[in-house]
């Protein structure tokens, strides 16, 4: 079993994610590319000590970049969005 230290990789902190906090209670973290939903369930309520009602995952695809005359493309990866239970919140997470 993974820890879930390496399943959750980090908070994305923007201004739609901040608005689905405030509004329906969801936090988005950056998750391992290989994880299901089980284990970012598990991982978040270990790490959190919170109660998780639903996760949905989406896979982002990594954009095409160029720097002059050479072309790369940024590496794809997974977010998580963890909708937690009435009356559940992510104290460590409230100032970002």
């Amino acid at each position: 079993m993974r820890s879930p230290q390496s399943i959750i990789r980090s908070h994305i902190a923007t201004e739609k994610s901040h608005l689905m906090r405030d509004q329906q209670n969801c936090y988005v973290f950056e998750v391992d590319s290989e994880a299901n939903k089980v284990e970012i369930r598990n991982a978040v309520e270990e790490l959190f000590n919170v109660k998780v009602k639903d996760v949905a995952t989406l896979n982002v695809r990594g954009k095409m970049k160029r720097l002059g005359r050479f072309v790369g493309k940024r590496p794809n990866w997974k977010k998580a969005i963890v909708t937690l239970a009435q009356g559940e919140a992510i104290s460590q997470l409230e100032n970002i």
